[in-house]
C-alpha cells in the first residue's frame, strides 16, 4: 500500500479522500519517488506509471481531473472539463468523479458539504489565496457555511515560508486579521503562516468544520516534496470524490 494521508474529519462515509506522499513510486532523484506531476521535468513514462499505480492502489473509480495549475482562482467542474484545464480548483457533484490538485509547498484544501453531494479540491499558494481561490471554491456550494467541511493538507509550515513586504501588504490590505499570520525574522523579512492565512480568507469560524494543517513539507524531507527546499522536485496529489453507490 502507498503511504497516503487519509483526513480524519466528519465527512459522510461515501466521500473519499487521499493525499499522497513522495514515497512508493517509480521516479528517480530528484523526483523520487511517487512524483505525480507531468510538468516538472520528470520522465513522462515514470509519471504515467506513478499515476497508474496510484489509481490501482487506492482503487480510484476514474482517472482524476488533472489540472494545469496557474496560481489563479478558476474552478473546473468535473464531467464538463477535461484534464489539462487551466484552473487551481475542481469540484464534482456526480459519484465517481475525482477532484485532484498537486502541490510541493502550496496548500491543498479538500472540501465537502455535510450531505456529501458536492466535493472540491483546491490548490492555494500565496498568490492563489490572495486572488480568492478558496472563496471561489466555497462559492460553488449552495449550502450555508456551517454545512461545509474543510481539511487543510500538507503545506510549507510557518517556520519555513519566508516572504517579502509586498506579500504581507497584499494580505493585510485585504483583511486586517491576516497581520497575525506574519512574523518578522532575523533577516528582515517575514515568515508567513499559510494555514492561518487560509483560515482567515475562508472565515473558518463560520464553517462547520476545519481540520488538518499540522504538516510542514519543507521540514519533512523524507515524506514530502518541497519546491522551496529543493527547487527541482516532484508533486504530491490531494484527491476527493464521491464513491459510486
Amino acid at each position: 500500500m502507498l503511504d497516503c494521508i487519509i483526513p480524519e474529519w466528519p465527512a459522510p462515509e461515501w466521500v473519499k479522500t487521499a493525499i499522497t506522499t513522495r514515497q512508493g513510486g517509480h521516479s528517480l532523484l530528484p523526483y523520487a519517488s511517487l512524483n505525480l506531476g507531468d510538468h516538472v521535468g520528470d520522465d513522462p513514462e515514470r509519471v504515467r506509471a506513478n499515476r497508474e499505480l496510484l489509481a490501482a492502489d487506492i482503487g480510484l473509480p476514474a482517472q482524476p481531473l488533472w489540472l494545469q495549475q496557474v496560481h489563479g482562482c478558476d474552478v473546473a467542474l468535473c464531467g464538463e472539463d477535461v484534464g489539462g484545464r487551466r484552473a487551481d480548483a475542481s469540484t464534482a457533484v456526480e459519484p465517481g468523479q475525482v477532484c485532484v490538485v498537486m502541490t510541493a509547498d502550496c496548500l491543498p484544501l479538500l472540501i465537502c458539504n455535510r450531505s456529501g453531494t458536492r466535493v472540491a479540491a483546491v490548490h492555494a499558494g500565496w498568490r492563489g489565496l490572495a486572488a480568492g481561490v478558496v472563496e471561489a471554491a466555497l462559492n460553488c456550494f449552495s449550502d450555508p457555511l456551517d454545512e461545509l467541511l474543510v481539511w487543510l493538507g500538507p503545506a510549507i509550515g510557518p517556520r519555513a515560508f519566508e516572504v517579502g513586504d509586498e506579500v504581507r501588504e497584499l494580505f493585510v490590505r485585504t483583511t486586517e486579521e491576516s497581520e497575525a499570520g506574519f512574523v518578522r525574522n532575523g533577516a528582515g523579512r517575514w515568515l508567513a503562516d499559510l494555514y492561518f492565512l487560509a483560515r482567515v480568507r475562508m472565515n473558518a469560524d463560520q464553517l462547520g468544520f476545519v481540520g488538518g494543517g499540522n504538516y510542514c513539507t519543507f521540514a519533512e524531507r523524507e515524506r514530502f516534496f518541497s519546491y522551496r527546499r529543493d527547487g527541482v522536485t516532484g508533486r504530491t496529489a490531494s484527491m476527493i470524490w464521491i464513491e459510486p453507490g
